[in-house]
């Protein structure tokens, strides 16, 4: 999937890789794609209400080998 830019928040345990993409996303311009690579298992569930309580898209939820990669549209 294509992206405008990337936030490793590896390593980061809640609610930080969340506080990250909200930072990222202010400097985003609207339909801009934002991937965030995750190692935090409870991520998922965080992303999702995230997306919900923000209105930005969550496009993308894939887990592979112990990593979460998440790809949200700025609303």
């Amino acid at each position: 999937m294509d992206f405008d830019r990337e936030l490793d928040a590896r390593g980061l345990n809640c609610p930080l890789p969340i506080l990250r993409t909200k930072k990222s996303l202010t400097d985003m311009l609207s339909g801009d794609v934002l991937k965030v690579v995750a190692t935090d298992p409870g991520s998922v569930k965080d992303f999702q209400a995230f997306s919900k309580q923000t209105g930005h898209a969550l496009l993308s939820a894939v887990e592979s080998k112990g990593e979460f990669s998440f790809f949200l549209r700025k609303r």
